[in-house]
């Protein structure tokens, strides 16, 4: 199996997630195989075959984040050059056709996240700035045809405030405040709205 490239936020929310599925998600879904059993004849009683198939679920994604722990290589983000567009940096850049600007962390595959400004490196966007410094411009090839990309600056301003492996996970970035979790942020967490 190759190599997967993660940030440690990206790997924080793997572990927390991971610990939820063991813990919290296998006790809810014993619970409902259980009053599921509790039915009787097992034949035509869809709430025991709903809580297996959940089960089947929770475990197959016990078992992908357990391999994919066994092969990632974490990104110490306090080691990224600035001068150049690696994996964990946060890119800011203009699309040329309409001065339009977007910023972006560039992170591995399985922490992407496009709504929250993470793209993967795999992705035509995040392939296409690797290796680009600041000033360049850079012609990326998409779906929808051929972007032209100034890339406006370089920097690593997210990093860990409270690192471990199961729990809470905190990023700071260096205009406000918040808190990731598997499911969702909060921003306000610490009274910073903006």
């Amino acid at each position: 199996m190759r190599e997967i490239p993660l940030t440690k936020d990206g790997f924080e929310k793997l572990c927390s997630e991971l610990e939820y599925l063991r813990t919290v998600r296998r006790k809810e879904i014993s619970e409902k195989i259980k009053v599921a059993l509790s039915f009787g004849d097992l034949s035509e009683n869809s709430e025991y075959d709903e809580a297996k198939n959940e089960q089947a679920l929770v475990e197959r994604r016990i078992v992908e984040i357990e391999n994919m722990l066994k092969n990632v290589k974490i990104i110490d983000q306090s080691d990224l050059d600035t001068n150049m567009v690696l994996i964990g940096n946060t890119v800011k850049i203009k699309n040329i056709e309409n001065d339009e600007v977007f910023e972006y962390k560039i992170v591995g595959t399985n922490e992407s996240d496009p709504k929250e400004g993470l793209i993967s490196n795999d992705s035509p966007v995040g392939s296409g700035l690797l290796g680009h410094e600041i000033g360049e411009t850079v012609v990326i090839d998409v779906p929808a045809g051929r972007l032209n990309f100034k890339i406006l600056s370089i920097n690593r301003s997210w990093r860990m405030v409270r690192p471990r492996c199961f729990g809470f996970i905190g990023l700071v970035d260096f205009q406000r405040y918040f808190v990731v979790d598997i499911f969702s942020l909060y921003p306000h967490i610490w009274g910073k709205d903006n």
